[in-house]
């Protein structure tokens, strides 16, 4: 990208890249530029961080694989017995 200047999407599209650590140093550069006068995109920017830190700590657990095979076992066997 050679441009300083960006539209809103194009903003929001770094802004996700920057998220998860794929921008390139240039992409975050013009995107803190825009963020200097956009306050949409600082908005977005603020929130899309916020959801980011929200997943990483988030205390979800998950089945463990066997466990999941097991309830899809039971779950097929109780939808034969229906049809």
């Amino acid at each position: 990208m050679s441009r300083i200047k960006l539209n809103c999407h194009e903003a929001n599209h770094i802004c996700d890249k920057n998220q998860y650590k794929e921008a390139n140093f240039w992409d975050k550069v013009v995107l803190t530029i825009h963020l200097i006068y956009c306050r949409a995109c600082r908005k977005y920017s603020s929130r899309n961080a916020k959801l980011t830190t929200l997943v990483k700590n988030s205390k979800v657990e998950t089945m463990d694989l066997s466990a999941k095979e097991e309830l899809n076992v039971a779950f097929q066997k109780e939808l034969a017995k229906h049809q």
